[in-house]
C-alpha cells in the first residue's frame, strides 16, 4: 500500500531525469550535424505516439466535438512552441532558455484570471513578480558578445514560454469539460503529426545527405522528451499536483542548467544566474499556487460537510 502511494516518486524523478537529459542535449544534432530543426521537429512528433499508447490504454477516447475542440488547441500551442523551441536551442544557451520557458505558469494564471475571472492568490502574485524581474535580467546583454547574450532566441524562448502556458490552459479547460487526459493527449500527438508537412515545407523538403549519426542521435534525445510526457501523465495520476507538479516544473529545468554548464563548460552573466534563478523560483510559486487553489476548489466542491458532534 505504501509503495503504490509513493509511486509517484519513481515517476516524477524519471521525469525530472528523463526532461533535465532532453533538455541539455537536444541540440546536438543541429550542433554537431547541421541537422535542420525542423527534421529534428518531425522526428519528436512521430515519438510522441509511444506515450500516446500508453496515455490511451484503458481510457476511453472521448469523441465529443468540444473534446476535439481544446484537445487541438492544446496540442497546436504545445506543437507550435516545440518547433520553435528546437530553432531556438541552435542559437541559444539551453541553460538560459529552459529557465524562461519554464516561466508558462505565469500565462497559465493570467489567462486563467483574464477568462475565467478566478482570482490569484498572494504566492502567485510573488512568483509573478519573480518571472518578470528574471525576463529584465535575462534581456540585459553578458560582457561577451557571444551566444549567451540576447539574440533572436530570447524572442523565441518568450514565445515558447506564452505558447506553453495557453496550452495549460486549454488543457485546464478540457479538464473541467470532463475530457480525460488520454483523450487531450492522444489530439496532441495528432496535433504533432498535423504540423509535420508545415516543417518539412519550412526546411524545403526533405534533407539529404545527413549522417546516420544525426537521425539516431535525434531520436534518443527526442524519447527522452516524449516519455518524459508519459512520466509526467503517470506521476500527476498517482501523486497530488500541487507537490508533483512544482517538483518537476523546477527540477527538471535545473537538471538542464547544470548538465549544459558542466557539459558545454559555459558560465552565465550575474544578471543571467539572478535571472535562471528567479526564473525558477517564480515559475515553481506559480506552479504550486495554482495546483493547491485546484486542489481546494476541487476538495470542497465534492466533500460534505461534516456533522455537528
Amino acid at each position: 500500500m505504501i509503495n503504490v502511494k509513493r509511486s509517484w516518486i519513481l515517476y516524477a524523478t524519471l521525469l525530472v531525469v528523463f526532461w533535465g537529459v532532453w533538455g541539455a542535449f537536444s541540440s546536438l544534432p543541429t550542433s554537431l550535424y547541421g541537422y535542420p530543426d525542423e527534421m529534428v521537429y518531425v522526428i519528436w512528433a512521430f515519438t510522441m505516439l509511444i506515450p500516446a499508447y500508453f496515455a490511451l490504454r484503458g481510457n476511453r477516447f472521448d469523441r465529443r466535438p468540444v473534446a476535439a475542440l481544446y484537445g487541438l488547441i492544446a496540442g497546436l500551442t504545445g506543437a507550435g512552441g516545440q518547433l520553435l523551441l528546437f530553432q531556438a536551442l541552435s542559437n541559444g544557451p539551453a541553460y538560459l532558455i529552459f529557465p524562461i520557458v519554464s516561466l508558462s505558469p505565469v500565462i497559465t494564471v493570467l489567462m486563467a484570471i483574464a477568462l475565467l475571472r478566478e482570482r490569484i492568490q498572494r504566492l502567485a502574485v510573488v512568483g509573478a513578480v519573480a518571472a518578470l524581474a528574471a525576463i529584465v535580467l535575462f534581456s540585459i546583454p553578458g560582457a561577451s558578445d557571444d551566444s549567451n547574450t540576447t539574440g533572436p532566441w530570447l524572442l523565441l524562448a518568450i514565445v515558447i514560454c506564452v505558447a506553453w502556458g495557453a496550452q495549460a490552459f486549454f488543457m485546464r479547460k478540457a479538464a473541467l469539460l470532463g475530457v480525460n487526459d488520454g483523450t487531450t493527449f492522444g489530439w496532441m500527438t495528432i496535433s504533432g503529426l498535423l504540423l509535420v508537412p508545415v516543417a518539412v515545407l519550412m526546411m524545403g523538403g526533405l534533407p539529404s545527405g545527413a549522417p546516420w549519426q544525426a537521425p539516431a542521435l535525434t531520436a534518443v534525445t527526442q524519447v527522452l522528451n516524449a516519455a518524459g510526457a508519459l512520466f509526467l501523465v503517470m506521476a500527476l495520476s498517482r501523486g497530488k499536483a500541487a507537490v508533483v507538479a512544482p517538483i518537476t516544473n523546477a527540477l527538471a529545468p535545473v537538471l538542464t542548467i547544470v548538465l549544459s554548464l558542466a557539459v558545454y563548460q559555459t558560465l552565465p552573466s550575474v544578471y543571467g544566474a539572478i535571472g535562471i534563478v528567479l526564473a525558477l523560483g517564480g515559475s515553481t510559486l506559480m506552479v504550486y499556487a495554482d495546483e493547491k487553489r485546484g486542489e481546494d476548489v476541487t476538495a470542497g466542491a465534492v466533500s460534505p460537510e461534516a456533522p455537528a458532534s
